[in-house]
Formats: structure tokens, sequence, C-alpha cells
């Protein structure tokens, strides 16, 4: 295992555009902290609406000839950055875990996952089809054509900060668009990372330029309305989501959105409580609850509730809170205090009105930001935390009685993203599964991610999908041209 100076130190702290390391204009830097102790990893370049212009500039500039790079070599360059990806798994894991927190197994299997997006879409750089057809009346044919949709404006959020890079990157990529990323100003050491790889594949200078700030809205909005860009995608919460569709719709750019979830747990009285419990698990405390995946709202069947219950409180009391790097740590720290002070304002509502702690329920103290894994049991439905987000290591248990019952408090939301669900019965499997208001479902299982697969939400989670054979479609546009015969 590297050493954690060594890591740090192996990444360039400054911006990257046009293919050059460059130091932002009004030479300002910012501090990136271990959420573990609070202390200072590193400085990195803190870039200026100027600087946000000239990556635009660079990426517009390459975009033509990006657009006309053969599909097989740019498919070439993204499998390279996979294999470096695995290839250096322990070092940018525990760069990751540094920045971000979470145990380095955990992060291990986050380098995992963001390599295979760039294996997946090094495939279906070469699969970007079009049509021909013979129009309805026998007078013409009808050619259709995908071309890349242009520069693209690209959004990461902290929490998994090398696969929200690839799942955008890799698709852009792929469809021959040239991009401007911004990573969350808490994780941006995973991307500058990202970013040398793709150059080490050999990336052209300018397709890839890569924007650290703390000024988010004040570097990417006057992109954003530049006109220049034609796509923005966006990973984070619903309210900032809002924003920037407002922004979008000025010059109508393309847009995906990966917003906020509410993500119900059912538990039926005819399912297996041993995968169900071991599906939980999974479901509430990957990333240590810090995923908008993460089940927010676990709703019970009465006869199996009690037992459930207990078995939850069971395995979240037996978790090691400990940093990332610490050896059989499981639970690492929140991001910073105020993902604390809001796990902690919205366990305290609900025990408020009502409900019960079967474990956990409390924050630890510092240094470092963490909170204990929670089981709250006899949740109320009127409680924050049926509404909110949780973000953090919190499962509340409700209790319902019948199937439509159970749908009605899962469906009680104004996000889509996930829904899990767990019975032994295939008829009501389906059946739930088909009535969930969601873009994914978890069926038996406590995990949905698969880069093979088309991620995204319905209602207020979200517009577009990432991954699967539609994730390249985001970054294409459609050109039908008619021919007379």
């Amino acid at each position: 295992m590297p050493s954690e100076t060594n890591v740090v130190d192996s990444v360039d702290k400054e911006l990257f555009i046009g293919g050059k390391w460059t130091r932002a204009t009004d030479g300002k830097t910012f501090g990136v902290r271990d959420p573990a102790t609070g202390d200072v990893l590193c400085q990195v370049a803190d870039a200026s609406p100027s600087d946000g212009v000239a990556a635009l500039d660079a990426a517009v500039a390459a975009q033509d000839s990006w657009a006309n790079h053969p599909p097989r070599e740019r498919g070439e360059i993204l499998h390279r950055a996979y294999q470096e990806l695995t290839s250096r798994v322990d070092e940018l894991a525990l760069l990751m875990t540094l920045e971000m927190g979470k145990p380095l197994a955990e992060a291990r299997g986050e380098i995992g996952y963001a390599a295979e997006f760039f294996r997946w879409f090094a495939e279906e750089a070469v699969r970007i089809d079009g049509g021909y057809a013979t129009a309805p009346n026998g007078t013409g044919r009808f050619l259709v054509a995908k071309q890349p949709v242009g520069p693209s404006l690209l959004i990461t959020p902290w929490n998994f900060p090398m696969a929200m890079g690839t799942r955008k990157l890799g698709p852009a990529i792929a469809a021959g668009c040239t991009s401007v990323i911004k990573p969350a100003s808490q994780t941006p050491l995973c991307m500058l990372a990202l970013a040398q790889i793709l150059a080490n594949a050999g990336l052209p200078q300018g397709v890839v330029n890569v924007l650290t700030t703390t000024d988010s809205n004040g570097v990417m909005e006057p992109l954003i309305r530049d006109g220049r860009a034609r796509k923005l995608s966006f990973t984070g919460s619903t309210a900032v989501g809002r924003t920037l569709l407002e922004q979008c719709s000025e010059k109508v750019l393309r847009t995906s959105m990966e917003l906020g979830g509410n993500a119900p747990f059912l538990v039926f009285d005819d399912a297996d409580l041993d995968a169900a419990v071991d599906g939980a698990m999974l479901a509430k405390m990957r990333n240590i609850g810090e995923a908008c995946t993460a089940a927010n709202r676990f709703y019970v069947q009465r006869d199996v509730a009690e037992e459930f219950s207990r078995r939850m409180a069971d395995r979240m009391g037996a978790q090691t809170i400990g940093r990332g790097t610490e050896e059989g740590a499981t639970v690492g720290p929140l991001i910073n205090e105020a993902a604390v002070s809001k796990v902690t304002d919205l366990v305290d509502d609900a025990t408020g009105r009502g409900a019960k702690v079967l474990t956990g329920g409390s924050a630890v103290d510092g240094p470092g930001h963490f909170y204990r894994p929670t089981v709250l049991a006899d949740v109320p439905t009127e409680a924050r935390m049926a509404k909110e987000e949780i973000f953090g290591p919190v499962a509340p248990i409700s209790v319902f009685d019948t199937e439509d019952e159970a749908l009605r408090m899962a469906n009680d939301t104004e996000y889509g993203l996930v829904s899990y669900l767990y019975t032994s019965d295939i008829k009501r499997a389906l059946r739930v599964a088909e009535r969930l208001e969601a873009g994914m479902v978890g069926l038996n299982q406590g995990i949905v991610s698969n880069p093979a697969a088309p991620f995204g939400g319905v209602k207020q989670s979200g517009l577009g999908r990432e991954g699967g054979t539609v994730g390249i479609d985001e970054f294409l546009e459609t050109k039908y041209i008619a021919v007379a015969t």
C-alpha cells in the first residue's frame, strides 16, 4: 500500500485546461480536508470565472476534430484508461479515502466500478448507429444519423468522486463530445488523477478540461449561459438541479439530471429475512449512507417488523467506526460537520415525535465527522426523515399492514430514483415493482447500480439516464436527412 503522503503528492493540484496543467489566473487555492481528522491534505487551484471561459474555449476548439476522431480510436483511449484505473486500485482507493472518508474496501470497490464505465463505453463507441428507410410513398429515402451533441458541461458530486466522473466522461468521450468537468470542492483529487490517466491514455488536448473551484455557480453559470456549450450533465441535489435547469433554459441546453432520492425499502411478511437484512445493510450503508440510492425509509409488514428491526439493530450496532484507512473500520466519517448536524437534527426530530432508538442515535465526539450507525423503530410518517434525504447511517423503520398501504407510503414523496422490494411471491414482486414510482427497483437485492444498466429516476429525481445502452444517447443528437430518388 502506498503512503498517504506519496499518494497526495502524486496528484497535480492545478487546473487541467487544453491538455496542460495551469494555475488559477488569480493564483488562488483552497484546502482539501480529510473528513476523518479535519486536517488539510493539500491545496488545489481555485478557478475563477475567467478560468472557466478558458476551459470552454479549449473544449470548443477541440470539438470538431474530436467529433471526427475514429470511433475505434476513441474506444481504445477509454480502454487504456480503464486498464490504468484497474492497475492502480490501491493507490487511487487510498486517495479517495483520504479526501472523502469511505473505508478502503469500499473505495477499492468504487475504483473498480468507475473503471467499468470506461470499459463499457469503450465498447459503445463503435456501436453508434443510424438508419436507412424508404419513404412511405416510395419517392424518397430517409437517412438517420447520430452525431455528437457538442461541448458538454459536467458537474459531479463528492460522494462517489471517481465513479461519477467516469459515468459522465465515458459516454461523452465515446460519443465524440469535448467537455468541461467540475468536481465537488470537497473531493477534487480523484478527478485531477482521472484527468492525468486520460492524458496518459492518449486523449487529445482540450477534449477533457477540469476546473476545481469553491465558486461553483460563479464559474459554471457563465458557461451555461455562454451558448457554445450544448449539454449539461449534473449529479447533485434537486434544489441545485432546479436552478441549473432554469439557467439552461435560456440557451435550451440538452440536460441530464441525476438528482435527490428518498428510497423506500419494502419488506413483506413472506420475504427471506436473512436476505432482506443483508440487502438492507447494503442499501443503507453503502458509502456510509451518503448516496442518492441509499435506502431512506424502511417499511416492514407488521408480522415481521419486530424481528427485522432487531436483526437490523444487531447488524448496525456491530459496525466499527473509524478512519477509512484503519484496519477493520466499516463506517467512516460523514463529509463535513454540516452533514453531521443534519443527521442529528433529523434523528432528534423523529425521536421527538415518538420514534424509538434501537441502536446508535448520536454523533461521535471529534476529531472528524462521525455519526453512530442508527436504527429507529416506530418512525411516524410525519417525521422529517420520511420526506428528506438522510444522507447518513440511519435506518428509520415503520410498519405497514397491506400491500396498498405499503405502496401509498413508498410513493408519498416528490422523489423517484430507486425503490427496494423484498418478497418471495413472484406475482406480488411484479405487481408492486410496476406500481412503485421509481426509475429503478431493486427486487430482492440491495444494490442496483451497474454500468451496463440505465441509471436514473422519475419525478424530481431527475431527467435522462446514465449507463447502459441508452447512456451514450444523452450525448448524441439525431439528424434526419431526406434524400430524393
